[in-house]
Formats: C-alpha cells, structure tokens, sequence
C-alpha cells in the first residue's frame, strides 16, 4: 500500500519528538494494515476516517482517506480541540 502525507500533516509530524513519531508510525502500520479500524465521519467530512490514539497522556485524532485502492492519504493529526473544525477549514479550501 502506498501512503502518501499531506503538507499540514507533514507540518505537524515535523514538531514531533522521535518517541513520539516512533508511536505515530505504529498507528500509521495499523491502518494501513486495516484502513477500516478508524471511524468514517459523516456530513461535510464523508468519506474521511478518524483513528484517535494517545501519545503519552494527550489523546490525538489522525484523520485520512482512501485516495483510490492502494494509496491510503493522510490528511491532519492533532489533539482533539478545535480539531474537526480545521479539518473541515482543510478539506473545503485545501490549505
């Protein structure tokens, strides 16, 4: 499966300390493994899932998509406030 990063989850993943990216990229395998484990949200954000996992004590949330069969999109992580809404800013403008 081929996985591809968006320029905001790439922004955020870059302040990341190496145990927490070393936690990242097991959630990141799980999906992968089964694109299904996260919940597909409903309205203005269909057809993106949400798989929320904790780093250390903080609960965050990883949004992504299937672009097609075999390329899974990973759109925005982050701690869960104001989260939906900058997902929602994200997909409407593409920023």
């Amino acid at each position: 499966m081929r996985i591809i990063q968006s320029r905001t989850f790439e922004k955020r993943v870059r302040r990341f300390r190496k145990q927490e990216k070393a936690i990242l990229d097991r959630q990141v395998r799980r999906i992968a493994k089964n694109p299904s484990i996260g919940r597909e949200k409903r309205g203005e954000l269909r057809g993106v899932f949400v798989h929320k996992f904790k780093i250390h004590a903080t609960q965050h949330l990883l949004s992504y998509r299937m672009a097609d069969a075999d390329t899974l999109e990973l759109i925005m992580i982050g701690p869960h406030e104001n989260y939906y809404r900058d997902l929602t800013t994200y997909l409407k403008t593409g920023r």
